[in-house]
């Protein structure tokens, strides 16, 4: 759990703690006093305390290349549990690009924004009839996984998939006609969640990993899996509807953000870049093509307007397995290209990039 010496020799702070605590005592002793006038009280040597920045930097750094190597070490079965070490260290990438280029307070941009949103009240469950098949995951305990290696379909999954696909995104048009200033997300979900069982598929988001609805509504600064609740959308707002459906043992997933009423052309111009962006990456999709070349696609598309990636989120696989093989990154990933996995014939992939404005 600790750096090599010569490594921690370029840290200024570490080496002047060293020198501190490695000083003898009698250096810091203090010469006797002279008869008839009491004692100072020793001096004390002085530890000089690593800021709290340059702590969390390296607790990261170190983090990371641990990531790395355990990575490294599973190359020679690169399917066998790789999608713990590439979220790991994914995620801590994420935190340290953070750390080093995103240090402004959020708080105060929070509090600067006279439209930040604000959670409504959440009504209760709505109910699915029994003779629609649910996930596994539906009333179980155990917290759904990703799979443990990527989904080759034959042709009979392979008609379902388009079955659910086709489904999901009749759903996903059909909501983004229902936005408008006024309605609740609520009533959104209702909708949707009724033109779902009306068509014999289960809603996935519901009762998965807890979640209350049967659709993700996000709005404005929210940038994924948001609840719909009893907040009405207002003049000017952007929202994400995130459709996915379960039919026939399998799932559909879709999402797209809708504009309401009269929006600023700066967020108008987010979501079309946006849009461009996934239009790019799913153009370059095909067999053969490394699964890195999506987030290059999105992130040098959103460079050229100076838009932000969110690195905290991914696309994933779907089929089966709501989320499944392969993890997605949205983002260019610098020199950790021993992440990326090749696209194989019948696997479907669920690319979702969001971009922001700082």
């Amino acid at each position: 759990s600790h750096i090599p010496l010569a490594r921690a020799a370029q840290c200024p702070w570490r080496a002047r703690r060293r020198r501190a605590c490695s000083a003898p005592s009698s250096a810091t002793a203090s010469p006797p006093s002279p008869p008839g006038r009491s004692s100072a009280p020793p001096p004390q040597a002085e530890v000089c305390a690593p800021p709290p920045f340059a702590l969390r930097l390296k607790r990261l750094s170190r983090q990371l290349l641990r990531g790395k190597h355990s990575l490294r070490r599973r190359l020679g079965s690169p399917l066998a549990g790789h999608r713990r070490v590439t979220c790991q260290a994914t995620r801590t990438l994420s935190s340290l690009v953070d750390a080093l280029f995103n240090r402004r307070s959020r708080d105060d941009s929070l509090e600067s924004n006279p439209r930040r949103l604000r959670p409504g009240k959440v009504s209760p469950r709505l109910t699915v009839p029994s003779h629609i098949q649910r996930p596994p995951y539906v009333n179980s305990r155990q917290r759904p996984q990703m799979n443990d290696g990527p989904e080759i379909h034959d042709e009979k999954g392979i008609e379902c998939m388009r079955a659910s696909g086709k489904l999901a995104a009749q759903v996903l048009k059909f909501a983004g006609t229902l936005v408008n200033p006024g309605i609740t997300t609520d009533e959104i979900d209702k909708a949707v969640h009724q033109m779902i069982i009306d068509n014999g598929a289960y809603p996935s988001p519901l009762g998965y990993c807890g979640f209350p609805k049967s659709v993700c509504t996000s709005v404005n600064e929210c940038i994924c899996h948001g609840i719909p609740d009893s907040r009405p959308l207002e003049d000017g707002d952007i929202i994400n509807i995130d459709v996915t459906v379960y039919l026939n043992g399998y799932h559909g997933d879709t999402s797209a953000t809708f504009l309401c009423g009269d929006v600023d052309d700066e967020a108008k111009k987010l979501v079309q870049v946006t849009k461009e962006s996934l239009d790019k990456a799913i153009s370059i999709c095909a067999p053969g093509v490394e699964i890195n070349r999506i987030g290059r696609t999105i992130q040098d598309h959103a460079d050229k307007f100076k838009y932000g990636v969110v690195q905290q989120f991914v696309g994933h696989g779907v089929g089966k397995v709501f989320h499944a093989e392969p993890a997605v990154l949205h983002f260019r990933e610098f020199d950790m290209k021993t992440i990326a996995f090749a696209l194989l014939q019948c696997r479907y992939i669920y690319v979702l990039p969001w971009t922001n404005v700082s």
